[in-house]
């Protein structure tokens, strides 16, 4: 939220610096994001007299004028079509940067005649849009002085960061407030002026207690809506709101200045009465900033009986906005549930001002004062006839209060405050401290919610960097490890797999429903989402990191190698997984290898086991199963299993309507590694185990089995190292050709001696066993 430290001291008597206004706002919890002083790029500009103006001997739409800027005359070209003799406005001098362009200005000829310097529009100054002619002072403003000192523009701009939970400071006032607790200033008393209206107050009601609990309002007859007053308009400039009229400007000014939104209507434009009440299915409206809104019915309006002219504290109807024109108004002055305000604008995807201030939660209590300040205004700036108030059902005034123990402080703030001085922090905050220590909240302050809060509130206005820094107590000796074994196995994966020259992602927990559906549909769904587009808890890691790869695509990226260690979110649990995806080329095109050469099935189930072999898995034990599910390529992709029913882990390429989905080529290739279905070993301790080498050279025989179809590689290679546990080490496939309708597959069998060599009876034995284990599938030994 942004202000001006003039506007501040409307509230504040200070006598603070603005750096101590500044490093007091961040310490008491409102963090100051930026600081921008309009005077600083305007303090090389002056107030100057136009002495002279001739025609420009070379152009019929420029002017040679004599400027006065202080210094003596100067010689100017100017094109302006007001420039003439005798009138004062803002001089820039050589050297001066332009704030609209940049642009250095600099002694230079226009058209064969020497110019030193520019005589300056609203626009250039960014002062405003006006651009048809220079700036137009009074007559006796004193020419040669600074123009932002005279015309009041150095006034800094700070801009706030408000938390959700602090809806008190969403008004200028609550700022100076806690200022004030602070001990930077007093604060000033607010002054309320009731309008005594005559005849009865506007026909309003409201026929949605739980959206609108309470609407007030009063009209005024006979006013005059022209432009706002200098002092009005340079304040909204200043926060970078446009000033439209004064009507339109005074509810914009209460809603900063106050926390207070308001609502003008045009009661010409208005056929009877306005209700507030629950929208009809469908209805539209035509709001302020030109766009048409299709309405449900739960979405709280205000209407007449034609049509809607207010989403209810959101946004107003163009249809009933006032106008130059406008004489009759009605002011609105009502309280809008905030959890209503919430949920309407996350549907329309509308923001605003008023939706700020409501969804947090405006004060209950304020609505008469609310109004009459408005009315006051109105009458001041537009003139008319107040009528008399309209108040339809209640706010909700309900106060709260908590017994507070002033020691709590210390106990759970860490820092020890005198009880008095915490009674005078909470009064200063506007709390009712009772002699017994029962606080009273303000109706201003629903954040609150327990001892704890006001233990918060003492903290951050007495200081949290007063709270001295302590040590947590600890056991004596060597401290012993805290990772658990989840968080040693997930750190061991993460750097095997960028060893392994993949790069890690860290995606969204929440992906759209569009993204879900292919994997099997969000087990969860956010009532509250933040955007359609992270709406749904993800079943899968690999929704995110397809989008991240597609991405890299677009950004031209020819290899992508992305994982991702994290949290699928399951009806049952919560599964923790390690994804990654491989997309484009593994291997570039080049004059040595030929075309470019794509992902394929084979380096997913490499990757796969690499990492499974890191995370401590039996990779020698895993068996390969069918197809992974209905996002992977049927006969493109598989599962590795212990056992038919733990699967490990899933990989292949991605089924293509997968991939298109995203927007990515097909040929996807990918992997979930499933880590809460790893076995996990028994620790032995902070030690390795010993290297313990063989004693014995190993012995390497080969066989050639004729197998029948249907019967794969891995189970022949398995059959056969299980033929003999003690003596085989490993088998592997290392051959496979078809002749003749028949294949053939070549195994290398290891085997390793232990006490003793083997002799050639043991070689036998061993042999018979694996032609007799791999016979039980049907393969045979080729001769």
């Amino acid at each position: 939220m942004k202000f001006t430290l003039s506007w501040l001291k409307d509230h504040l008597d200070t006598s603070a610096s603005l750096d101590e206004i500044l490093v007091g706002l961040t310490r008491i919890g409102l963090e100051v994001e930026g600081v921008e002083n309009p005077g600083e790029k305007l303090a090389a500009f002056r107030i100057a007299k136009v002495l002279t103006a001739e025609r420009h001997p070379q152009a019929d739409k420029l002017q040679v004028l004599s400027v006065d800027a202080g210094d003596g005359p100067l010689q100017v070209v100017c094109g302006a079509p007001n420039a003439r003799a005798g009138l004062v406005g803002v001089f820039g001098m050589p050297g001066a940067t332009v704030p609209a362009n940049g642009m250095v200005l600099k002694v230079a000829a226009i058209r064969g005649v020497e110019s030193n310097g520019m005589m300056c529009s609203t626009r250039e100054l960014e002062l405003g849009d006006d651009h048809d002619g220079i700036i137009e002072l009074a007559a006796d403003a004193p020419v040669g002085e600074v123009y932002a000192e005279w015309a009041g523009l150095n006034d800094p701009v700070i801009d706030v960061s408000i938390t959700p939970n602090r809806q008190d400071c969403m008004g200028v006032r609550g700022i100076a407030r806690d200022l004030a607790a602070a001990g930077l200033g007093t604060l000033k008393p607010l002054t309320i002026e009731p309008v005594a209206g005559e005849g009865p107050g506007p026909d309003v009601r409201t026929d949605d207690p739980a959206g609108c609990p309470a609407f007030f309002a009063q009209g005024v007859n006979g006013a005059t809506n022209g432009a706002s007053p200098e002092w009005l308009a340079k304040r909204l400039r200043a926060i970078g709101q446009k000033p439209i009229s004064a009507l339109v400007d005074i509810t914009n000014y209460v809603t900063v200045d106050l926390g207070r939104p308001l609502h003008v209507y045009d009661k010409a434009k208005l056929s009877g009465g306005l209700v507030a009440r629950k929208a009809n299915a469908g209805e539209t409206v035509l709001a302020l900033n030109g766009k048409t809104y299709t309405l449900d019915d739960t979405m709280t309006v205000i209407a007449d009986e034609a049509h809607v002219h207010d989403i209810g504290g959101i946004m107003g109807g163009e249809e009933s906005g006032v106008s130059d024109t406008t004489t009759d108004v009605v002011i609105e002055c009502a309280y809008f549930d905030p959890e209503h305000i919430a949920r309407t604008g996350q549907k329309l995807m509308l923001t605003s001002d008023a939706r700020q201030r409501f969804e947090r939660g405006v004060d209950p209590a304020f609505l008469d004062d609310g109004l009459a300040i408005a009315t006051r205004l109105v009458i001041d700036l537009c003139g008319g006839q107040p009528t008399g108030i309209t108040r339809a059902g209640e706010p909700p005034l309900g106060t709260r209060s908590y017994a507070y123990d002033p020691a709590r402080a210390e106990t759970l703030g860490g820092l020890a405050v005198a009880p008095e001085r915490q009674r005078a922090i909470l009064t200063s905050l506007g709390f009712n401290v009772s002699d017994d220590w029962q606080v009273t909240l303000p109706t201003w302050r629903r954040d609150i919610d327990g001892p704890a809060d006001l233990v918060e509130e003492v903290i951050r206005i007495e200081g949290i960097d007063n709270v001295p820094s302590v040590p947590l107590p600890r056991a004596p000796g060597v401290a012993t490890p805290t990772a658990t074994p989840e968080q040693k196995l997930e750190r061991r994966l993460r750097r095997a797999a960028a060893a392994r020259g993949l790069d890690e992602a860290v995606t969204w927990s929440f992906i759209s429903e569009a993204e879900a559906a292919p994997f099997g549909g969000g087990a969860f769904t956010l009532a509250n989402p933040i955007s359609e587009d992270l709406k749904v808890m993800r079943p899968s890691l690999l929704p995110g990191l397809l989008s991240a790869a597609a991405r890299n695509v677009r950004r031209g990226a020819g290899t992508i190698r992305l994982f991702e260690i994290g949290r699928r979110y399951l009806a049952d649990k919560e599964r923790p997984t390690l994804s990654l995806v491989l997309a484009g080329d593994r291997r570039a095109r080049h004059w040595q290898t030929g075309k470019a050469q794509g992902f394929d099935a084979f380096d997913a189930k490499a990757e796969a086991l690499a990492l499974l072999a890191a995370a401590g898995a039996p990779v020698d034990n895993l068996q390969v199963f069918g197809e992974a599910g209905d996002a992977w390529h049927p006969g493109q992709s598989g599962t590795l299993r212990l056992g038919p029913k733990t699967v490990l882990a899933a990989f292949g390429i991605l089924h293509p309507n997968v991939t298109r989905a995203f927007d990515l080529d097909a040929g996807v290739a990918a992997v979930e590694l499933y880590l809460d279905a790893i076995p996990g070993k028994r620790s032995a301790g902070f030690m390795r185990p010993a290297y313990t080498p063989p004693a014995l050279q190993a012995v390497r025989r080969d066989f050639a089995f004729l197998v029948p179809d249907g019967v794969a590689a891995d189970a022949l290679a398995r059959a056969v190292k299980g033929a003999d546990k003690a003596a085989i080490v490993s088998a592997r496939v290392f051959d496979v050709f078809t002749k003749d309708g028949e294949t053939s597959m070549a195994v290398e069998v290891v085997l390793q001696p232990v006490e003793k060599a083997f002799v050639e009876a043991e070689l036998k034995a061993i042999a018979d066993k694996v032609v007799a284990a791999a016979a039980k599938l049907g393969a045979s030994l080729r001769g």
